[in-house]
């Protein structure tokens, strides 16, 4: 009985630490736009990624842009992503453009509709489903998307207007992997 105590808690010291390293030095300031560029421009936010599956659906991806046609709408894809031998762009998101030029498209940490499609099935190449309980799970079936430095395009609906910015998907970090393991172990996260 008191090694089952002693096992328990310390892996609840265990996750504890993980929390803690996981969430220290994490302060954000936001990316601004450069103040020399006249034309259009694009910024995602966070601009490096890393492929844990908590981790990616934990993240609030922004994207942000100025310069465009006040009133217009930007259609955003990402360029050249692997699809069996084929590189190809997938639209990721639209967003209204605002009186001054402006555009922000936000995602929420967890299962936002948003967010969705571009975390799970760009980025993750996952799926959802439910357990026992009703409770949505990611179903891993296939490896994510591959590392690599990846152009994400805004594009005007109504003007030839378009911005560019970069986003760098790294593989999962060890701290991505022990949540990760910690999610198969709750039923969260099933790899098939």
């Amino acid at each position: 009985m008191k090694k089952f105590i002693s096992k328990k808690i310390f892996y609840s010291l265990l996750i504890s630490v993980i929390v803690t390293l996981t969430f220290a030095g994490c302060a954000h300031t936001e990316k601004a736009f450069n103040p020399q560029v006249t034309g259009p421009q694009m910024i995602v936010e966070p601009d490096v990624v890393t492929l844990g599956v908590a981790k990616v659906m934990d993240t609030q991806f922004v994207f942000r842009g100025k310069g465009f046609q006040p009133e217009d709408s930007v259609f955003i894809t990402m360029l050249g992503v692997k699809k069996g031998d084929k590189a190809v762009d997938i639209p990721i998101f639209d967003g209204d453009v605002d009186d001054k030029g402006y555009f922000t498209i936000k995602t929420k940490p967890g299962y936002d509709p948003a967010g969705l499609t571009f975390k799970i099935g760009i980025l993750l190449r996952a799926k959802t489903g439910s357990n026992k309980k009703g409770e949505t799970i990611l179903i891993v079936g296939q490896p994510p998307i591959p590392e690599g430095l990846y152009t994400i395009r805004a594009v005007s609906m109504d003007s030839d207007k378009k911005a560019e910015c970069k986003l760098m998907i790294k593989g999962p970090s060890f701290i991505d992997k022990v949540k990760d393991w910690i999610g198969g172990l709750m039923g969260k996260i099933v790899k098939k």
